[in-house]
């Protein structure tokens, strides 16, 4: 599945009633193609903002102890779901919201695998959205995913214009004095500077110039991820690890806010669609209205994969809104391009499963179940109950905290079936990646006492290089 062979195509949507109609039927009569009506038709402009490291234990309107007015906002003026999933880590989580598709398929299944992600392989949504007249960015961080040294790398992705965090080995500062770089280039004068303004600088300035045409913004935050440092609102001494947390959460909160305040003075909110999510569990969890959430960040229970998930769009979104509609983060891919008119790449299957009909406060066609992997273990989930790898089936009428082995009833067994059907056609789909391999033909010994493997050659070896 070669991306430079795969087609692309614009969705023809239908014409509104009086004037447009009007217009269409006009453009028709004078042989204008329906490809170019497509391409005038009002689309959002797409923020998605992706936290680091932030649960469902860390924004307040889901239940936690930390203050974060402007989500807070966001979810009261728009829609939050309650039951949206990501994978257990980070890699496998950016891959699906890049791809739409489950790990299995790209080959990132945990953060070592990020490389098995390729721009000639994969056709990311950025990409989808530029060949229909998005202007892209990305901001923030790109450290779990590869491929993406270079501006010519940047714009295989999909992107414009890019300011990243993460292309280089080891672990540079993402924080104070910041190493981050501009579409493949270091950039310079960073020295005292707090890393997430510079992104949030970027991301503002990237709107002001390109507000004349829709714009997708993927915008990666390196928020809360550890360290977890004093940021530019913490008093001098700094508290304890939990009030620096709280810092933290509080100061992606703020930039949060600051976004939305540029977009309103640019007049622009009612043209933008805002998402904000999670790419795991927090960190140990974290408690909700006082109970412990069961795990946490590279757990396979509730609390490693359950993560909030914020939309806002004025004037479209309905407000108020909470949803138990079952989400995961491959589902952003079809609902970004069905709100742009695009058609998805053809030839490649997508897991994802648009509530684009969710935020104009139609019922749309939910998930029945979500499917999380990390490694070799995965597991499905409907509203009720929880089907693992290994066969155990739980209840979850008290996640996230805690999980129970399911009643022995017809209900769940009938349940059960549906569940078991489902993860043995995923697990089937897993073998063109982790086939076994053939094992090495033996070499036969060399004589004795020639070619003796030196003691450096034979420590490479075991080291695997």
């Amino acid at each position: 599945m070669g991306a430079s062979t795969t087609s692309i195509a614009v969705r023809r949507p239908l014409c509104g009633i009086g004037c447009w109609a009007a217009i269409a039927l006009g453009m028709l009569a004078v042989g204008q193609s329906l490809g170019s009506a497509a391409e005038a038709a009002p689309r959002p402009n797409i923020i998605f903002i992706l936290a680091d490291d932030l649960g469902i234990g860390g924004v307040g309107c889901y239940g936690a102890a930390y203050k974060t007015p402007n989500l807070d906002k966001l979810a009261q003026t728009g829609i939050r779901f309650e039951n949206c999933f990501a994978a257990p880590l980070c890699a496998p989580s950016r891959a699906m919201c890049m791809t739409g598709r489950y790990g299995f398929r790209t080959g990132v299944v945990d953060n070592s695998t990020g490389a098995n992600a390729h721009p000639d392989k994969e056709v990311s949504i950025a990409r989808l959205l530029k060949q229909v007249g998005y202007a892209t960015a990305v901001a923030g961080k790109w450290r779990q995913l590869a491929h993406f040294k270079t501006k010519e790398d940047a714009q295989r992705w999909g992107f414009d214009e890019s300011v990243v965090w993460g292309l280089e080995s080891g672990m540079p500062n993402r924080y104070w004095d910041p190493v981050f770089y501009r579409d493949g280039q270091p950039m310079e004068g960073l020295s005292g500077r707090y890393g997430p303004d510079v992104l949030h600088e970027f991301v503002v300035d990237f709107i002001a110039r390109c507000r004349e045409k829709p714009f997708f913004i993927y915008y990666p935050m390196v928020l809360i991820h550890s360290p977890i440092l004093p940021t530019p609102d913490t008093p001098n001494p700094p508290g304890n690890k939990r009030d620096l947390l709280a810092d933290n959460i509080a100061y992606m909160d703020k930039l949060v806010g600051k976004l939305v305040d540029q977009l309103e003075r640019l007049k622009l909110r009612e043209k933008t669609l805002i998402v904000f999510v999670g790419d795991n569990g927090n960190v140990g969890g974290g408690v909700l209205n006082g109970r412990a959430i069961d795990g946490g960040k590279g757990s396979m229970k509730e609390g490693g994969s359950r993560v909030p998930l914020i939309v806002n769009w004025p004037g479209t979104v309905p407000g108020g809104r909470v949803l138990k509609d079952l989400v995961d983060l491959t589902d952003f891919y079809p609902t970004f391009a069905e709100l742009a008119g695009v058609e998805l790449p053809r030839g490649v299957t997508i897991d994802g499963r648009s509530f684009a009909p969710q935020l104009r406060g139609q019922p749309g066609n939910p998930r029945q179940w979500v499917y999380v992997q990390l490694g070799q273990k995965c597991y499905v989930r409907d509203q009720r109950l929880k089907l693992t790898d290994d066969g155990l089936l739980l209840d979850m009428s008290d996640a996230p905290f805690a999980e129970k082995p399911a009643a022995d009833t017809p209900e769940n067994a009938a349940a059960r079936e549906k569940l078991q059907s489902v993860l043995e056609d995923l697990r089937r789909q897993w073998q063109p990646i982790d086939a076994p391999k053939p094992k090495p033909k033996a070499k036969p010994k060399p004589a004795a006492g020639k070619n003796k493997p030196s003691a450096q050659t034979t420590g490479q070896a075991k080291q695997g290089g």
